[in-house]
């Protein structure tokens, strides 16, 4: 195995709140949400929130540290910070472990003469020596500064020697500190700094103690003091071993099985937090809010005995206990929110607490799960060494349940092969595998011997390279990924702090990721086997409080059952007795300590097969009541008022013990005139004086000593008379012959029922009371002895058991005088048979002051005026429903109802409409088709088609019911229709409806048909279109004229539009005019500066559509300059001239020469839409005379001619004479030559585009065009023409597909020569 370089990998957290800090903040998102550096102040941190800050603004900074203040206790404390920060920022303080609420004794100030900001410690005491933290925070970032406050005791009584000593100790081990220590310890603390300022954080505290212990179990692993044992077993470093565990320092990766789960809770109630690990573990962190939670009364925190399931209870939850609770463990973390309601439902909660399941079963499970993937691993194991692949002695070393080590000594040397199941063993290898040399004689690694270490040789060089084979082999064996098994964290933290703590760490050599220290071999290798491991623990013992007097028990579970242990108390065997009992059940191994004594407190240890497992027992004895006194205790006491109450409670106890009696909440003290509180060293007494129904309450004593803390509680009730009962009396019933009317009970009974009401009654005008006697407890009573229209009052008392209360009278009540019912609601129709039809109705609004006795049916045929009885006057119907069983088949019916009171018959209704004596018909079925037939922005039309009559299934529908609901509302509308379209009017435009139709017959209504999406108030989406018939795409305009666009077209919803000249806005001197189907684009006064391409976008929800049009602003062209003539090869004239002056200004002006022979009288053209300044003429005769004239031309028009000099090449006549030669003809051929290149050409999209050059050779050269090497000259788009070896090329309409390298190649027998330029296309 290669050594790994320095500072390769992946990012490493060295302690386990470091990786738990990080993958918060990965979860959360914090890496993205600010930026964090470093201040020019040594200790500062600096978070700004955003990326750029404007000028002038700055994040919050410190000018200079916050004072590290020491102060004697009881003075003032004072802490100044000077920050600065624009805008000015707001400062605030806190303290690491604790709060500065108390505004007494925490006071901020801010001086504008420094501009410092002040926090004052008033009365130090030694509770508020802690870490404080400036915090200063504006809109762009924040800064955090720490500081400490020292309290130094000053000592007058001799209670406080103890506080004294220790001080006086530490500051003894501080002054014997070398100056090596020192140094060493500010180099741990700069890196430690410079971890957090990584991870954004200052709160180092928890990292403080962490990596203390790691120090330490360091330092005794380089020969140093050894460390505590406790701490190393706190960590998950060694459990159960001898003291060469110690050296592995691996922390197992530990899982949630069953996470947190979120609480829901009341005000004054308890939370529960639960999860389930996957390996044991004796205690983990539970954090809130950044602070690490402890044990008291308002947290309490339990684990179970198998130290799988971790639980945190709230007490006394309050709105400050919401937020986010954690469970970290090892390297993994979970976390939960806890929500505090005032009342559960009035928010519409239900209260959830733990997580819901059978966690002992998932325990079960889990411990199952992990016994068999521990039995694959060994036997995976022994298959690698029965097959042979095991040649050299090793040890691997990991962990197993309840964090023991688990060492197998043998080879494991593997061929690298694929074990089955490796991918699920992995899971539970939760350290890495440590390549070891292997011990002497037949001892496994973890013995209880402690020099077993010395009894090793040094390994050579080469073991230790075929120890780096072994690991590799070993990863292959047990990770899915071999190499992910070198990176394990704990060895890269080794490496990291080992150069840290230790001198010496410089000179060692770490390769690979075993960190062993090596050893020697004092003899020969063992044979080339598998060695059985043993005996595990399946789960080791547990801490346990005891109570004195009270039996203990200790447990553990091994991993056989054949396999007998022995028990140690402080190192000396225990063997069975009164005191002790040794039972084992399987597997299961126990300890009972009978009768618990302080002497019995201790270390205890059991020992099977050079296994161990250690656990303290802590024998106290906390407060405690006897059974029987407690539940005499806690019945409640009821007394009399004036009478006296005593509350008496034996107990016992470790003394001290701290006795406090509290009444509702409130403790009570001793006061002479009315409590007294007697204590003594078993018992209490509580007396209090004379009590008051007042006093009546929940009654709580509190015992407490250093060992713990109990109470018990119990109620008081004073008995009294009731209060008067409460009015006003409430009249429910006031009618001819009858009063009813109710009242409200004693406010307070007194602490005894109410048994009986004592009732009088006076009629007013009469000076007598008549007694009406007891009346039962029920504050509700009903006088039948009355007159119509007299008025009554009556009087009230309540009786208990404790007397009878004072009167209560009543107002005058007044008995009622005929008053007659109105008349109900016409009756509905429920449902219609042929032998029966069955009514509802409502009550009347008015019933006449008296209670509604029943009512009267009475029922008419259609086509008669003889109204029927239903029922007989004499027997009114009670409820307001009635079936009407004397009908004919085939019938129409109405019907009508009146009400009776103790008045007599009210008025009839109006009759309900007439219904059919017959079987009711089936509801219909569901309407099909339902669509949008038509939409606009305030109406939208549906149609659909009936449904289908299915004789016994649905019968015919008789209308519908049409439903619309605004999706801004909750409430349908609903309107009725009995055609098969509906159109719905006065809709707001663009928003949004949903829609539905309901069938409906005698039968009832039918399904609902719904329109799967909802209907927009708007016509249907048109794409934008242009309507014009002929648009033009170009367009002259002399200079000075106006320029008018205007654009037809249609879109629905209307379109936005925008006009852009030359792909950007247009001018301000262009108006643009829209209205509905039409834009108009004008220019009042053109200039030559308006020429460009107008463009006009119009977009709607549909789409979008653009147009074009080239408008060219122009005016007649001035003449070109003076024209001249040349001779450049016989035959031929070359006319070249000055350009027009307006050349420049329009890039589509072109020149026109015409030629005049002197032989004939008429100009004739010899070239057109020329863009360049000269032309070569040909066929030009000697002899004659030539004149040429050159025009200037464009969109507008011609300008006039410039007219060359003339222009005549004189015929000389020679006499004819013939000379032979005398030698022979000289050699005309030449190879092609091109006199006249081509020049580059840019022209404008759609325009025509000529090419022209001269070449010249001997014999007459052939000529190809070509573009990008693509021939041309069979090409039908370009006119090619080779006139006197002039060649050119004329393109009619130019595009983008012309845009390219064009060449021109002459050749012919002598040689060959070509001719090159480039197009380009302007838009």
């Amino acid at each position: 195995m290669s050594k790994r370089p320095k500072g390769s990998g992946r990012k490493v957290c060295f302690s386990l709140v470091h990786q738990y800090i990080q993958h918060f903040n990965e979860k959360a998102g914090n890496k993205s949400a600010a930026i964090r550096r470093r201040s020019k102040i040594p200790g500062v941190i600096i978070t700004q929130y955003t990326l750029n800050i404007p000028e002038g603004k700055s994040v919050p900074d410190f000018k200079r540290k916050v004072n590290q203040v020491n102060v004697q206790e009881g003075k003032l404390g004072v802490f100044k910070a000077l920050v600065t920060a624009e805008p000015k920022p707001q400062v605030t303080w806190k303290r690491v472990r604790g709060s500065i609420s108390d505004k007494q004794k925490y006071q901020t100030k801010y001086d504008d003469s420094t501009g410092e900001y002040i926090l004052e410690v008033r009365a130090v005491t030694g509770e508020d020596e802690d870490t404080y933290k400036c915090i200063a925070v504006n809109d762009y970032g924040k800064a955090i500064c720490s500081t400490t406050l020292n309290v130094t005791d000053h000592v007058t009584d001799p209670s406080d020697f103890r506080k004294m000593l220790r001080k006086t100790n530490s500051n003894i081990f501080e002054e014997n500190q070398t100056e090596k220590t020192k140094e060493r310890d500010e180099r741990y603390r700069d890196t430690l700094q410079r971890d957090y300022d990584g991870l954004g954080t200052t709160d180092m505290h928890l990292m403080h103690l962490k990596m203390e212990e790691r120090q330490r179990a360091l330092k005794y692993q380089k020969g140093m003091s050894p460390p505590d044992e406790e701490i190393l077993m706190k960590n998950g470093l060694i459990n159960g071993g001898n003291a060469t565990d110690a050296e592995n320092l691996t922390i197992p990766n530990l899982d949630f099985v069953v996470k947190l789960q979120e609480a829901i809770t009341e005000e004054k109630d308890t939370a529960l937090f639960e999860c389930v690990l996957t390996h044991p573990l004796p205690e983990i962190t539970w954090m809130s809010k950044g602070n690490v939670l402890e044990d008291g009364e308002k947290y309490k925190i339990t684990v179970s005995d198998h130290k799988m399931i971790h639980r945190l209870q709230i007490q006394n939850c309050s709105d400050e206990d919401k937020g986010d609770y954690s469970a970290v463990a090892g390297n993994a973390s979970c976390t939960a929110p806890l929500d505090v309601e005032a009342d559960l439902k009035a928010a519409g909660k239900k209260k959830t607490e733990g997580a819901g399941i059978d966690l002992e079963e998932v325990v079960r499970q889990q411990q199952k799960k992990n016994q068999e993937e521990m039995e694959m691993i060994l036997e995976a194991v022994k298959a690698k060494h029965d097959a042979g692949e095991l040649t050299e002695q090793k040890t691997l070393t990991t962990y197993g349940e309840d964090g023991e080590i688990i060492s197998l000594t043998g080879p494991v040397q593997y061929s690298g092969s694929d074990v089955h199941d490796a991918n699920d063993n992995s899971n539970i290898i939760t350290s890495m595998l440590n390549v070891l040399s292997p011990s002497t004689g037949e001892k496994s690694d973890v013995t209880e011997d402690s020099d077993a270490g010395n009894q090793m040789e040094e390994e050579t060089a080469n073991a230790g390279q075929d120890g780096a084979n072994a690991c590799d082999d070993v990863n292959t064996l047990f990770c899915a990924d071999g190499a992910n098994a070198c990176d394990d964290v704990n060895t890269l933290k080794k490496k990291k702090y080992d150069s840290l703590f230790n001198e010496d760490s410089e000179n060692e050599e770490v390769t690979g990721f075993a960190t062993q220290p090596r050893r020697k071999r004092i003899g020969p290798l063992i044979e080339d086997k598998v060695i059985d491991p043993g005996v595990q623990f399946i789960w080791g013992l547990s801490d346990i409080n005891a109570i004195i007097g009270e039996n203990a028990e200790l447990t553990c579970k091994l991993s056989k059952e054949d396999c007998e242990g022995v028990w140690f108390r402080d190192g000396v065997q225990i063997i069975t007795d009164d005191t002790f009992i040794i039972s084992k059940e399987g597997a299961i191994h126990k300890l009972f300590i009978m009768k618990c004594q302080e002497e019995y407190s201790g270390k205890y240890r059991f020992e099977a097969d050079n296994r161990k497992t250690e656990a303290t027992v802590n024998v106290k004895d906390p407060p405690r009541f006897d059974p029987e006194d407690l539940s005499a205790f806690t019945e409640p006491l009821r007394i009399k008022v004036g009478h006296n109450a005593v509350f008496k409670l034996n107990f016992l106890g470790f003394e001290p013990i701290k006795i406090q009696w509290y009444r509702e909440g409130e403790e009570l003290h001793d006061d002479a005139s009315s409590t007294r509180i007697e204590k003594a060293t078993n018992h209490s007494r509580l007396l209090l004086s004379r009590c008051q129904r007042r006093d009546s309450g929940e009654i709580k004593i509190k015992l407490k000593n250093e060992h713990g803390t109990t109470e018990a509680i119990t109620q008081l009730i004073v008995l009294d008379k009731p209060t008067t009962p409460l009015g006003p009396a409430e009249i429910t019933l006031s009618s001819a012959t009858c009063i009813e009317f109710k009242w409200r009970p004693p406010k307070d009974d007194g602490g005894s029922p109410v048994i009986n009401y004592i009732m009088e009654r006076q009629q007013i005008g009469r000076n007598t009371w008549k007694k009406i006697g007891e009346i039962p407890g029920v504050p509700f009573y009903r006088d039948t002895d009355v007159d119509r229209g007299r008025k009554y009052c009556y009087r009230i008392r309540a009786l208990t058991s404790e007397g009878v209360s004072e009167v209560m009278e009543t107002e005058d009540l007044q008995a009622g005088i005929l008053a007659f019912p109105s008349a109900p609601a016409p009756p509905k129709v429920v449902s219609a048979f042929d032998d029966c039809i069955n009514l509802t109705w409502t009550a009347p609004s008015n019933t006449g002051g008296s209670q509604i006795l029943g009512y009267i049916v009475e029922k008419r045929k259609k086509g008669s005026n003889l109204w029927t009885v239903v029922n007989a006057s004499n027997e009114p119907i009670k409820e307001k429903k009635c079936s009407v069983k004397d009908v004919v088949t085939g019938m129409e019916y109405e019907f009508r109802v009146l009400a009776v009171n103790l008045s007599g018959p009210g008025e009839f209704s109006n009759p309900c409409d007439f219904v059919f004596a017959r079987d009711p018909k089936k509801p219909p079925g569901k309407v099909i088709g339902l669509k949008v037939a038509e939409t606009s922005y305030n109406h939208f039309v549906l149609t659909w088609t009936k449904p289908q009559d299915k004789p016994d299934i649905q019968d015919e529908a008789k209308g519908y019911f049409v439903e619309i609901r605004n999706a801004q509302c909750l409430e349908w509308s609903r309107i009725f229709t009995i055609t098969t379209t509906y159109t719905a009017k006065g809709l707001r435009a663009m928003d949004m409806y949903w829609v539905r139709v309901i069938a409906t017959n005698d039968g009832g209504e039918g399904e609902i048909e719904e329109l799967p999406n909802y209907v927009l108030a708007m016509p249907p989406l048109v794409r934008p279109k242009f309507t014009n018939k002929k648009m033009k795409t170009f367009m002259v305009v002399r200079a000075g004229n106006s320029v008018r666009v205007t654009i037809n077209f249609e879109a629905s919803p209307p379109p936005d539009i925008m006009w852009l000249k030359d792909n950007g806005p247009v001018p301000k001197r262009v108006t643009v005019s829209n209205s509905d189907g039409a834009s108009q684009m004008l220019i009042p006064l053109s200039e030559r500066s308006d020429s460009g391409i107008y463009s006009i976008l119009v977009k709607n929800l549909a789409g979008q559509e653009t147009f074009s049009t080239e408008v060219r602003v122009t005016d007649d062209p001035k003449p070109p300059g003076p024209v001249e003539i040349e001779e450049n090869v016989p035959g031929t004239v070359q006319v070249t001239w000055q350009p027009s002056p307006d050349e420049k200004l329009d890039d589509r002006l072109h020149y026109t020469i015409s030629k005049l022979d002197s032989t004939k009288h008429t100009w004739t053209t010899v070239a057109d839409r020329l863009f360049n300044n000269k032309f070569t003429v040909c066929n030009i005769m000697h002899g004659r005379e030539y004149h040429f004239r050159v025009y200037a031309k464009n969109d507008m028009g011609v300008s006039a001619p410039s007219e060359s000099a003339t222009w005549a090449v004189g015929k000389k006549k020679e006499k004819l004479s013939l000379i032979l030669p005398n030698r022979e003809e000289p050699d005309l051929r030449c190879a092609p030559d091109f006199i006249v290149p081509l020049k580059l050409h840019a022209a404008p999209k759609g325009y025509e585009c000529y090419m022209s050059c001269a070449v010249t050779g001997n014999p007459k050269p052939r000529i190809t065009w070509y573009r990008n090497h693509v021939c041309l000259n069979t090409d039908t788009n370009y006119y090619i023409s080779n006139t006197c070896g002039v060649c050119s090329m004329l393109i009619l309409s130019v595009g983008p597909k012309d845009v390219g390298k064009y060449t021109v190649t002459a050749e012919n027998t002598v040689g060959r020569s070509e001719c090159s330029t480039m197009l380009s296309v302007r838009e």
